[in-house]
C-alpha cells in the first residue's frame, strides 16, 4: 500500500484522538466530582462518616435506583446489556441513546460499583464518531469510525497507544484484513488515533498507572516459581466468577424490570461494600495504588477478603445491569490476590505478586493475552517481570482458553 493511500487517514485519527479523550476525561471529572458530593460532602453535612456501613449500603442501593430510572425512562435504555458487550466490536449505537449511557456510566462511577468506564466510554465515542464521520466525510469506508474511536478511547484509558496496537492485531489476527497491505498498514489510522489520544491524556491529566513498587533487578528460581504459581491460582480463582456469570445474570434477569435489578444489585453491592471497607468500591485504580503503598501493612486474611469481596463485587455489577467495564476492577482484584500470596509466604516478592495476579485474573476475564501482559507490565515498572510474565501467562493460558468467558451473548449463554 502506498503512502498517498493511507494520508488521507492522518486528519480524520488526529481530529478522533483528541475528540475520544476530551469526551473521557470530561465524563471522568464529572463522576469524579459527584462522587465528592456523595461520598465526601454530603455525608459530611449529614454528620455520617464518610465511608461508614450504613452509608455505603445507603448509596450503592441509591445508585441502584438512579441508574434504573435512566435505563427504564431514558431513550434507548442507555444501551444494550452490559454483559455482552466487550472491549469495542459491537456495532455502533444510534446517537440517540449516547446520552443516556453516559449518564448511567457517570452515576455508576460516582457512586460506587465496582465497575470501570472503558466500555460505556467506548460504546458513547464509537457511536458519536460514526455520526460525526458519516455526516461529514460520508466517502470514507464505515468501518473507519469504529475502528478509529476505539483505539483512540483505549489509548486514553490507558494513556499509551500501545494498548490500542495491542488489542486492534490481537483482533485481526486469523481474520482478512480491512485494508490491502501489511499489518502496519492497518494499524496506522488506529495507531494515530491512540497516539493522539493518549497524549491529549497525557497533557490534560498526567495519568500514572506505576504502583511505584520496588524495581525486581535479577529474577531468580523462586521468583519465575512464583509467578506461575500465582498467575494460574488468581486465574483459577476468577473463573469460579466467570462460569457463575450467566447464572446471577440469570438471576437478575428475572426479576424483569431496572428498578427492581438495579436496585436489588445496589443492595448486595452495597452489603459486600460493608464488609470489604471502601477500599472495594469503585473501579478500583486509585484503590490499587492504596494496598501497593503498603504492600506488608495487611495480613494474608486481610489482603484475602479484599480480593473475595471485590471479584464478588464485580460480578454482581456486571450481572445486575449497571452500565460499565470489567478490567480495571479485575486489576483490583489480580493486586490483592497477590498480596495475599505475599503475607501468605513472604518469600513471593510483592512486585512478582501483583503483576502475576493482574495477569492471571486478567487473563480469565478479558481473555486477551496482550492485554493481560500489558496491563500487569505497567503496574510495575521492570523490565524483569515482562519475561516472568510472559512465562507466566502460558500455564494460566492454558486454564482459561477454551472455557466460557466473562461476556454473555444477546441470548445470556456464555462466549467462549
Amino acid at each position: 500500500m502506498s503512502a498517498r493511500t493511507l494520508l488521507p487517514v492522518v486528519g480524520p485519527a488526529l481530529v478522533i484522538g483528541v475528540l475520544c479523550s476530551l469526551l473521557f476525561l470530561a465524563l471522568s471529572w464529572v463522576a469524579e466530582r459527584l462522587q465528592d458530593v456523595l461520598w465526601g460532602d454530603l455525608p459530611d453535612a449529614l454528620g455520617i462518616g464518610d465511608y461508614s456501613a450504613l452509608w455505603i449500603i445507603v448509596m450503592l442501593t441509591l445508585t441502584g435506583v438512579l441508574v434504573g430510572l435512566v435505563i427504564w425512562k431514558v431513550p434507548g435504555h442507555a444501551g444494550p446489556d452490559p454483559a455482552t458487550m466487550g472491549l469495542g466490536g459491537e456495532a455502533p449505537l444510534k446517537l440517540s441513546v449516547l446520552p443516556g449511557l453516559a449518564l448511567a456510566a457517570a452515576l455508576m462511577l460516582a457512586g460506587g460499583p465496582s465497575l470501570g468506564p472503558e466500555n460505556p466510554i467506548i460504546a458513547v465515542n464509537v457511536g458519536l464518531m460514526f455520526w460525526l464521520g458519516r455526516r461529514f466525510l460520508p466517502a470514507s469506508p464505515a468501518a473507519l469510525w469504529p475502528n478509529l474511536a476505539s483505539a483512540a478511547t483505549i489509548g486514553a484509558l490507558f494513556g499509551t497507544p500501545i494498548a490500542a496496537a495491542l488489542l486492534v492485531s490481537e483482533a485481526l489476527a486469523g481474520r482478512p484484513l480491512p485494508l490491502k497491505g501489511s499489518l502496519w498498514d492497518n494499524l496506522f489510522g488506529p495507531l494515530l488515533a491512540a497516539t493522539a489520544g493518549a497524549l491529549t491524556t497525557t497533557l490534560v491529566a498526567s495519568p500514572s498507572f506505576d504502583l511505584g513498587l520496588a524495581r525486581l533487578a535479577e529474577p531468580g528460581w523462586a521468583d519465575l516459581l512464583s509467578a506461575i504459581v500465582v498467575a494460574c491460582a488468581a486465574a483459577a480463582l476468577t473463573m469460579v466468577a466467570v462460569y457463575a456469570f450467566p447464572y446471577v445474570h440469570g438471576a437478575f434477569g428475572r426479576l424483569g424490570h431496572p428498578m427492581l435489578m438495579l436496585p436489588a444489585g445496589g443492595l448486595v453491592l452495597g452489603l459486600l461494600g460493608a464488609l470489604g471497607g471502601h477500599l472495594t468500591l469503585f473501579k478500583g485504580l486509585e484503590e490499587v495504588k492504596e494496598i501497593a503503598a503498603d504492600p506488608d501493612g495487611r495480613s494474608a486474611g486481610a489482603f484475602a477478603l479484599l480480593a473475595v469481596v471485590k471479584l464478588a463485587a464485580l460480578l454482581i455489577a456486571a450481572s445486575c445491569g449497571f452500565r460499565g467495564g470489567r478490567i480495571f476492577p479485575a486489576v483490583f482484584v489480580g493486586a490483592a490476590f497477590g498480596l495475599f500470596a505475599h503475607a501468605l509466604v513472604p518469600g513471593v516478592n510483592a512486585s512478582v505478586g501483583i503483576a502475576a495476579g493482574v495477569l492471571g485474573v486478567l487473563l480469565a476475564v478479558t481473555r486477551s493475552g496482550w492485554v493481560s501482559l500489558f496491563t500487569a507490565a505497567v503496574l510495575v515498572a521492570s523490565p524483569a517481570i515482562i519475561a516472568l510474565m510472559c512465562i507466566a501467562s502460558l500455564p494460566a493460558w492454558l486454564l482459561v482458553t477454551g472455557r466460557p468467558q466473562m461476556q454473555l451473548s444477546e441470548e445470556g449463554a456464555s462466549l467462549r
